[in-house]
């Protein structure tokens, strides 16, 4: 299938620049993926389309700064030189710890080479010692996974996304109320909607929620860049599945209810079918889902990985499964005819 064929025209004024404030005040288009129609309303309003014994799945991966400014020294420290060239300014995108090295993104990445050393504040520095086909780079910074998040934590940058060119957010709007595990890049953004009083409102209504950690990485948010779907390689993800989650997916369909997934990331952790581990999952239209039974997610970049994940939820219960991608470009059309705002700070779909 052609990459193309995902793509759609978005006014630069859709594209949301700032959260709505209170969250739970968001729009939400709420489409009904077997009649291939939708409706318009608050994302407040949620609980409406939701039925007792319903299970919400969030993903609470909490994201890290991850976004460093270092200086890169020119000369190469195995060759001895006379000529010492300038130190040149780097940044570093770190992307998930690989045991004792990092795997991240420099820019600019053609001045790196491996056995050169990147210095940062604080005292801190990392030696280069791969250069990876896909753009990457492992980085080592002998020191453990948690005490370069702790220090990230005060001398990295909030991660976000190049389309949010206002003000910088704080790093509690970029962050679901119920973030805990630390390791994602980017946010889970299908969460922003959620406050911890539309939580408990939900809740108090019969509906139940469960807990995956997707640690959100190149693989959600890097785009395809290939002709063909076929072509793309998804990068990998880390995963964690509590056994509490997979008891209740189970006891959630034994008793008739709906796993609502919150979120394409919580989407590609329920259907990866890993415990503890890394997945490359990528969802085409096609795909039988397993566990997922609605969605809940925001509005998606054109030619992404993500709106290829919501066409083939929208067209998993069709004969025809390109129908749903002509159904969710529709919703999106519409969507922006209606004044909805788009992308990570944008509003919501349910899809249902």
């Amino acid at each position: 299938m052609l990459t193309s064929h995902f793509d759609y025209h978005l006014p630069n004024d859709r594209i949301a620049q700032e959260p709505v404030r209170p969250r739970d005040h968001s729009r939400l288009l709420v489409l009904d993926r077997t009649a291939g129609t939708w409706t318009h309303h608050r994302f407040y309003d949620i609980g409406t389309f939701l039925r007792p014994n319903d299970l919400l799945v969030v993903n609470e991966s909490k994201v890290f700064k991850a976004r460093l400014r270092g200086r890169f020294r020119r000369d190469d420290p195995v060759v001895a030189s006379t000529r010492r060239r300038p130190d040149q300014d780097v940044e570093i995108f770190l992307l998930r710890p690989e045991g004792s090295r990092w795997l991240a993104l420099a820019k600019p990445g053609r001045i790196i080479s491996v056995g050169s050393i990147i210095a940062f504040a604080d005292g801190i520095s990392c030696n280069v010692i791969a250069k990876l086909d896909d753009g990457t780079i492992a980085i080592d910074f002998h020191a453990s996974a948690n005490d370069i998040f702790a220090w990230t934590d005060k001398a990295g940058e909030i991660p976000t996304p190049p389309y949010v060119e206002r003000a910088k957010p704080s790093a509690d709007d970029y962050q679901t109320v119920y973030a805990r595990t630390t390791g994602s890049v980017a946010a889970p953004t299908a969460g922003f909607h959620f406050t911890p009083e539309l939580i408990q409102s939900l809740k108090d209504a019969g509906i139940r929620f469960a807990t995956v950690t997707l640690h959100v990485g190149l693989g959600t948010f890097r785009p395809i860049k290939t002709e063909t779907l076929e072509e793309h390689v998804m990068h990998e993800e880390w995963i964690d599945m509590p056994k509490e989650t997979r008891n209740a997916i189970v006891a959630t369909k034994q008793s008739g209810g709906r796993v609502i997934a919150v979120g394409t990331t919580t989407v590609r952790a329920l259907e990866s079918d890993v415990e503890h581990g890394l997945t490359d999952i990528f969802i085409t239209p096609g795909y039988r889902f397993k566990a997922v039974d609605g969605l809940i997610t925001n509005f998606h970049l054109p030619k992404s990985s993500l709106l290829v994940l919501v066409s083939s939820f929208v067209g998993a219960s069709r004969p025809d499964s390109d129908e749903g991608r002509r159904i969710a470009l529709r919703a999106y059309e519409d969507a922006i005819r209606e004044g909805y705002r788009f992308y990570s700070f944008g509003d919501a779909m349910l899809i249902v």
